[in-house]
């Protein structure tokens, strides 16, 4: 009986101690949550991803994406609407007409509100070649 008034106790204190942390770190209201999961997926059907990355761009930019703020960057500059991701492909680049889908996909939630988007590429180098210098599915 000892040792389960003990656990309960520790386990609430610790509850307690986590809720006041997280309420100083992150005061409500300072900013609208972004955070996304990332994936890369070959074929058309996004069920089968092969990298994925999640991404949580406020108050810091951070997550397992290997280069956290420039893809909040890169995501901030779309202003909420990813398919500007799709406006500068690399015009220098040459990519083979051979059709091996890859499908890129963004779920979750930017500056508050609820994102689901995705494209399809005809191959890897069609992606890369429209994704040139925006880190957001560099991973």
């Amino acid at each position: 009986m000892r040792h389960r008034i003990a656990a309960v106790s520790a386990a609430t204190l610790l509850t307690l101690a986590g809720a006041a942390g997280i309420a100083e770190a992150q005061p409500a209201g300072l900013y609208a949550p972004s955070a996304v999961v990332l994936t890369v997926s070959q074929g058309e059907d996004e069920a089968t991803a092969v990298r994925a990355a999640t991404l949580s761009c406020a108050p810091t930019a951070q997550g397992t994406h290997p280069d956290p703020q420039a893809a909040c960057a890169g995501l901030a500059a779309t202003a909420g609407t990813l398919d500007a991701l799709l406006a500068a492909p690399d015009p220098n680049r040459a990519c083979p007409m051979h059709y091996d889908p890859v499908t890129v996909r963004a779920d979750g939630v930017w500056q508050g509100s609820r994102i689901s988007w995705k494209h399809t590429f005809s191959n890897a180098c069609a992606m890369s070649a429209t994704f040139n210098g925006n880190a957001v599915f560099a991973f």
